[in-house]
């Protein structure tokens, strides 16, 4: 039996499910850091709201660039609610990993 190139073979067939693992570690890592984002996202709303200024406003002020088109920020009496999408480049899976966070504060007296 000859055994030349056998670890050449293996390899390719290995290779997409190392490429399919290493995309699945880098897409929950970016939505991990979206979670991060939100999370700071809606604290600085909240001490907005806090303040008397724009929690909308702070809260879109808090993220980078990129983030600008997915996201969205909600005011519900006291709390900030603010939903991310993490960048990924697969839409469907990004839709799938959404990641929402929110603070709340009472307005000084």
């Amino acid at each position: 039996m000859n055994e030349r190139g056998q670890a050449t073979v293996e390899l390719v067939a290995a290779l997409p499910a190392l490429l399919l693992s290493a995309l699945v570690a880098l897409q929950l890592l970016a939505a991990g850091y979206a979670m991060t984002l939100a999370d700071g996202a809606a604290e600085a709303g909240a001490l907005a709201l806090a303040s008397g200024g724009s929690a909308a406003e702070a809260a879109r002020g808090a993220l980078p660039g990129w983030a600008e088109g997915d996201v969205s920020v909600a005011v519900e009496g006291g709390e900030v609610t603010v939903r991310l999408r993490p960048p990924s480049p697969f839409g469907a899976v990004a839709d799938r990993l959404v990641v929402s966070s929110s603070a709340a504060a009472r307005p000084a007296p």
